[in-house]
Protein backbone atom coordinates (compact mmCIF):
# COMPACT_ATOMS: atom_id res chain seq x y z
CA UNK A 1 0.00 0.00 0.00
CA UNK A 2 1.44 3.56 -1.04
CA UNK A 3 -0.61 6.56 1.11
CA UNK A 4 0.26 9.59 -0.89
CA UNK A 5 -0.25 12.93 2.00
CA UNK A 6 -1.23 16.46 0.76
CA UNK A 7 -1.57 14.54 -3.01
CA UNK A 8 -3.90 17.40 -3.95
CA UNK A 9 -0.19 19.75 -3.35
CA UNK A 10 1.69 17.92 -6.58
CA UNK A 11 0.71 17.95 -10.06
CA UNK A 12 -1.04 14.72 -11.24
CA UNK A 13 1.85 14.47 -14.10
CA UNK A 14 4.65 14.41 -11.42
CA UNK A 15 2.80 11.88 -9.58
CA UNK A 16 2.09 9.80 -12.44
CA UNK A 17 6.57 9.43 -12.99
CA UNK A 18 6.78 8.75 -9.99
CA UNK A 19 4.33 5.81 -9.75
CA UNK A 20 5.98 4.61 -12.84
CA UNK A 21 9.70 4.23 -10.99
CA UNK A 22 8.01 2.17 -8.37
CA UNK A 23 8.59 -1.66 -8.19
CA UNK A 24 6.14 -4.45 -7.90
CA UNK A 25 5.16 -5.87 -4.57
CA UNK A 26 7.47 -8.64 -3.43
CA UNK A 27 6.59 -12.36 -4.05
CA UNK A 28 8.42 -13.48 -1.28
CA UNK A 29 5.12 -12.21 1.02
CA UNK A 30 2.90 -14.00 -1.06
CA UNK A 31 1.88 -11.11 -3.90
CA UNK A 32 1.42 -12.72 -7.26
CA UNK A 33 4.05 -12.27 -9.82
CA UNK A 34 3.69 -8.21 -11.10
CA UNK A 35 1.19 -7.32 -8.39
CA UNK A 36 0.89 -3.45 -8.79
CA UNK A 37 0.83 -1.63 -4.71
CA UNK A 38 -2.78 -0.47 -3.87
CA UNK A 39 -2.19 3.80 -4.15
CA UNK A 40 -4.84 6.00 -2.80
CA UNK A 41 -4.16 9.42 -2.52
CA UNK A 42 -5.22 12.41 -0.12
CA UNK A 43 -7.02 14.79 -2.13
CA UNK A 44 -9.17 16.75 0.35
CA UNK A 45 -12.30 18.56 -1.34
CA UNK A 46 -15.70 19.36 -0.40
CA UNK A 47 -16.77 20.84 -3.20
CA UNK A 48 -16.46 24.32 -4.89
CA UNK A 49 -12.56 23.89 -5.32
CA UNK A 50 -10.00 24.58 -7.88
CA UNK A 51 -8.66 21.05 -7.51
CA UNK A 52 -10.75 17.73 -8.12
CA UNK A 53 -10.14 14.52 -6.96
CA UNK A 54 -11.33 13.28 -10.94
CA UNK A 55 -7.64 14.97 -12.00
CA UNK A 56 -6.03 12.25 -9.54
CA UNK A 57 -8.20 9.33 -10.12
CA UNK A 58 -6.66 7.69 -13.36
CA UNK A 59 -3.48 7.39 -10.81
CA UNK A 60 -5.02 5.33 -7.96
CA UNK A 61 -7.80 6.10 -5.35
CA UNK A 62 -8.68 8.82 -3.41
CA UNK A 63 -9.54 10.23 0.09
CA UNK A 64 -13.35 10.72 0.29
CA UNK A 65 -13.98 13.33 3.00
CA UNK A 66 -17.65 14.18 1.81
CA UNK A 67 -18.17 10.40 3.10
CA UNK A 68 -17.43 11.48 7.38
CA UNK A 69 -19.31 14.64 6.05
CA UNK A 70 -22.31 13.75 5.25
CA UNK A 71 -22.85 10.79 7.37
CA UNK A 72 -22.65 12.86 10.60
CA UNK A 73 -25.29 14.84 8.90
CA UNK A 74 -27.11 11.88 8.41
CA UNK A 75 -26.35 9.99 12.21
CA UNK A 76 -26.27 13.00 14.27
CA UNK A 77 -30.12 13.26 13.08
CA UNK A 78 -29.46 16.22 10.59
CA UNK A 79 -30.77 14.43 7.72
CA UNK A 80 -33.04 11.50 7.84
CA UNK A 81 -31.74 7.78 6.93
CA UNK A 82 -34.19 7.13 4.20
CA UNK A 83 -32.17 9.67 1.82
CA UNK A 84 -29.10 6.70 1.92
CA UNK A 85 -31.44 4.53 -0.84
CA UNK A 86 -29.27 6.54 -2.98
CA UNK A 87 -25.97 6.79 -1.46
CA UNK A 88 -22.44 7.33 -3.34
CA UNK A 89 -22.12 9.12 -6.49
CA UNK A 90 -25.63 10.41 -6.24
CA UNK A 91 -24.74 12.24 -3.47
CA UNK A 92 -21.80 14.14 -5.26
CA UNK A 93 -19.14 11.59 -4.16
CA UNK A 94 -16.23 10.36 -5.89
CA UNK A 95 -17.02 7.09 -8.20
CA UNK A 96 -17.02 4.36 -5.98
CA UNK A 97 -14.44 2.30 -7.35
CA UNK A 98 -11.96 5.28 -6.95
CA UNK A 99 -13.03 6.59 -2.99
CA UNK A 100 -11.40 5.49 -0.40
CA UNK A 101 -13.99 6.20 2.80
CA UNK A 102 -13.72 6.48 6.17
CA UNK A 103 -15.41 8.24 8.78
CA UNK A 104 -13.08 9.88 10.64
CA UNK A 105 -8.97 10.49 10.48
CA UNK A 106 -6.20 11.36 12.52
CA UNK A 107 -6.62 15.24 11.32
CA UNK A 108 -10.34 14.87 11.30
CA UNK A 109 -11.45 13.52 14.71
CA UNK A 110 -9.67 17.19 15.73
CA UNK A 111 -12.52 19.04 14.22
CA UNK A 112 -16.26 18.98 14.59
CA UNK A 113 -17.40 17.91 11.60
CA UNK A 114 -17.13 14.18 11.59
CA UNK A 115 -18.77 11.69 14.39
CA UNK A 116 -15.94 10.32 16.14
CA UNK A 117 -14.93 7.88 19.30
CA UNK A 118 -16.38 10.45 21.34
CA UNK A 119 -19.87 10.02 20.24
CA UNK A 120 -19.67 6.46 20.08
CA UNK A 121 -23.27 5.23 19.22
CA UNK A 122 -23.92 7.21 16.30
CA UNK A 123 -20.02 6.49 15.68
CA UNK A 124 -21.00 2.95 15.68
CA UNK A 125 -23.48 3.41 13.14
CA UNK A 126 -22.31 5.39 10.15
CA UNK A 127 -19.04 2.75 10.21
CA UNK A 128 -21.34 -0.24 10.33
CA UNK A 129 -23.26 1.37 6.96
CA UNK A 130 -20.08 3.07 5.21
CA UNK A 131 -18.92 -0.93 5.95
CA UNK A 132 -22.52 -2.51 5.10
CA UNK A 133 -22.57 -0.63 1.88
CA UNK A 134 -20.83 -1.36 -1.35
CA UNK A 135 -19.57 2.53 -1.81
CA UNK A 136 -15.89 2.79 -1.62
CA UNK A 137 -13.02 0.99 0.02
CA UNK A 138 -13.27 1.55 3.48
CA UNK A 139 -10.55 2.27 5.78
CA UNK A 140 -10.65 1.97 9.87
CA UNK A 141 -9.76 4.27 12.20
CA UNK A 142 -7.54 3.48 15.71
CA UNK A 143 -6.73 5.54 17.48
CA UNK A 144 -6.09 7.26 21.31
CA UNK A 145 -7.93 9.18 23.82
CA UNK A 146 -7.53 13.21 23.64
CA UNK A 147 -8.83 16.29 25.92
CA UNK A 148 -7.30 18.98 23.56
CA UNK A 149 -5.96 18.97 19.60
CA UNK A 150 -2.43 19.22 20.12
CA UNK A 151 -2.41 16.57 22.78
CA UNK A 152 -0.24 13.49 21.65
CA UNK A 153 -0.48 9.87 22.29
CA UNK A 154 -0.70 8.03 25.53
CA UNK A 155 3.47 8.32 27.41
CA UNK A 156 5.44 8.11 30.45
CA UNK A 157 7.02 10.63 32.39
CA UNK A 158 10.13 10.41 29.79
CA UNK A 159 7.97 11.37 26.69
CA UNK A 160 7.69 7.67 25.72
CA UNK A 161 4.82 6.09 24.01
CA UNK A 162 2.92 3.78 26.52
CA UNK A 163 1.74 0.69 24.46
CA UNK A 164 -2.01 -0.07 24.51
CA UNK A 165 -2.94 -2.66 27.29
CA UNK A 166 -5.70 -5.48 26.27
CA UNK A 167 -8.72 -6.13 28.16
CA UNK A 168 -10.70 -8.79 28.83
CA UNK A 169 -13.17 -8.16 26.78
CA UNK A 170 -10.57 -7.06 24.22
CA UNK A 171 -11.18 -3.54 23.96
CA UNK A 172 -8.06 -1.56 24.95
CA UNK A 173 -6.42 0.25 27.76
CA UNK A 174 -3.91 2.63 28.59
CA UNK A 175 -5.24 5.68 27.15
CA UNK A 176 -5.87 4.09 23.72
CA UNK A 177 -9.45 4.13 22.20
CA UNK A 178 -8.18 1.18 19.75
CA UNK A 179 -11.68 1.52 17.49
CA UNK A 180 -10.90 -1.45 15.12
CA UNK A 181 -11.21 -3.54 18.48
CA UNK A 182 -14.58 -3.06 19.47
CA UNK A 183 -16.93 -5.95 18.57
CA UNK A 184 -19.46 -3.46 16.62
CA UNK A 185 -16.67 -2.53 14.26
CA UNK A 186 -14.72 -5.45 13.78
CA UNK A 187 -17.59 -8.05 13.26
CA UNK A 188 -18.86 -5.24 10.86
CA UNK A 189 -15.79 -5.99 8.71
CA UNK A 190 -16.34 -9.50 8.77
CA UNK A 191 -19.86 -8.84 7.27
CA UNK A 192 -18.12 -6.79 4.70
CA UNK A 193 -15.99 -9.63 3.86
CA UNK A 194 -19.34 -12.28 3.80
CA UNK A 195 -21.04 -10.16 1.53
CA UNK A 196 -17.84 -9.27 -1.11
CA UNK A 197 -19.14 -9.18 -4.84
CA UNK A 198 -22.75 -8.29 -3.82
CA UNK A 199 -25.13 -5.28 -4.37
CA UNK A 200 -27.74 -3.58 -2.18
CA UNK A 201 -31.06 -5.48 -2.14
CA UNK A 202 -34.45 -5.29 0.00
CA UNK A 203 -34.30 -1.66 0.57
CA UNK A 204 -36.63 -0.93 2.89
CA UNK A 205 -37.44 2.21 4.86
CA UNK A 206 -40.17 4.14 7.03
CA UNK A 207 -40.13 7.41 5.17
CA UNK A 208 -37.92 8.66 7.97
CA UNK A 209 -35.32 7.13 10.02
CA UNK A 210 -35.66 3.53 10.42
CA UNK A 211 -33.69 1.59 7.16
CA UNK A 212 -33.11 -1.72 6.09
CA UNK A 213 -31.04 -3.50 2.81
CA UNK A 214 -29.50 -6.48 2.07
CA UNK A 215 -26.40 -7.14 0.02
CA UNK A 216 -27.37 -9.73 -2.31
CA UNK A 217 -28.65 -12.77 -0.64
CA UNK A 218 -25.33 -12.77 2.48
CA UNK A 219 -26.15 -10.08 4.55
CA UNK A 220 -28.84 -7.75 6.19
CA UNK A 221 -28.24 -5.07 7.96
CA UNK A 222 -31.01 -2.86 9.61
CA UNK A 223 -31.16 0.66 11.73
CA UNK A 224 -33.28 2.75 14.02
CA UNK A 225 -32.77 6.36 14.32
CA UNK A 226 -35.90 7.44 15.42
CA UNK A 227 -37.16 8.22 18.89
CA UNK A 228 -39.35 5.00 18.95
CA UNK A 229 -38.85 1.71 18.79
CA UNK A 230 -38.63 -0.12 14.96
CA UNK A 231 -40.66 -3.59 15.33
CA UNK A 232 -41.41 -4.79 11.99
CA UNK A 233 -40.85 -8.02 9.69
CA UNK A 234 -39.13 -7.68 6.59
CA UNK A 235 -37.76 -8.84 3.46
CA UNK A 236 -33.92 -10.30 4.03
CA UNK A 237 -33.08 -12.05 1.17
CA UNK A 238 -31.06 -14.37 3.46
CA UNK A 239 -31.26 -18.18 3.07
CA UNK A 240 -33.57 -19.89 6.17
CA UNK A 241 -32.20 -20.57 9.45
CA UNK A 242 -30.82 -18.40 12.60
CA UNK A 243 -28.76 -15.92 12.64
CA UNK A 244 -26.67 -14.71 15.81
CA UNK A 245 -26.44 -10.44 15.28
CA UNK A 246 -23.27 -9.62 15.78
CA UNK A 247 -23.86 -6.13 16.14
CA UNK A 248 -25.68 -6.94 20.17
CA UNK A 249 -22.88 -10.61 20.27
CA UNK A 250 -21.09 -12.74 18.99
CA UNK A 251 -21.40 -16.68 17.77
CA UNK A 252 -19.64 -19.57 20.53
CA UNK A 253 -20.44 -22.59 18.52
CA UNK A 254 -23.75 -22.96 18.70
CA UNK A 255 -24.82 -20.05 20.92
CA UNK A 256 -24.76 -16.47 20.42
CA UNK A 257 -24.19 -13.57 23.02
CA UNK A 258 -26.48 -11.12 21.92
CA UNK A 259 -29.85 -11.28 19.38
CA UNK A 260 -31.23 -14.35 17.21
CA UNK A 261 -32.97 -13.76 14.38
CA UNK A 262 -34.43 -16.42 12.63
CA UNK A 263 -35.51 -16.28 9.31
CA UNK A 264 -38.07 -18.00 7.66
CA UNK A 265 -38.10 -20.00 4.82
CA UNK A 266 -39.94 -17.14 2.31
CA UNK A 267 -36.93 -15.25 3.76
CA UNK A 268 -38.72 -12.68 6.05
CA UNK A 269 -37.18 -11.75 10.17
CA UNK A 270 -38.74 -10.23 12.53
CA UNK A 271 -36.90 -7.03 13.79
CA UNK A 272 -37.20 -5.42 16.73
CA UNK A 273 -34.35 -2.47 17.83
CA UNK A 274 -35.41 -0.10 20.82
CA UNK A 275 -35.23 3.23 20.63
CA UNK A 276 -32.59 3.63 23.60
CA UNK A 277 -30.99 0.45 22.70
CA UNK A 278 -27.41 0.37 23.13
CA UNK A 279 -26.73 0.50 19.45
CA UNK A 280 -29.09 1.81 16.82
CA UNK A 281 -28.84 -0.91 14.54
CA UNK A 282 -28.22 -4.97 13.97
CA UNK A 283 -26.44 -6.68 11.46
CA UNK A 284 -26.78 -10.38 9.98
CA UNK A 285 -25.28 -12.68 7.77
CA UNK A 286 -24.28 -15.79 6.15
CA UNK A 287 -20.41 -16.07 7.33
CA UNK A 288 -19.41 -18.46 10.06
CA UNK A 289 -19.84 -15.47 12.76
CA UNK A 290 -23.71 -15.08 12.10
CA UNK A 291 -24.91 -18.03 10.63
CA UNK A 292 -25.86 -20.38 13.43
Amino acid sequence: MEIIDAAKHMWPSDLRKIYKRLRTLNTDFGFPPNTNPYIYQEVIYYGNEAIKPHEYTPLGDVTEFRVGSELKNVYRGHNALKWLVSWGEQWGLSPRDTALTFIDNHDTQRGSDVLTYKESRAYKAAIAFMLAHPYGEPRIMSSYIFDTNEQGPPNDDNENIISPSINKDDTCGNGWVCEHRWRQIYQMVGFRNAVRNTTVKHWWDNGSCQIAFSRGDKGFIVFNADPFALNVTLETGLPKGEYCDVITGKRRGNRCTGKKIRVSENGLAHIFIRNDAEDMHIAIHVGIESKI
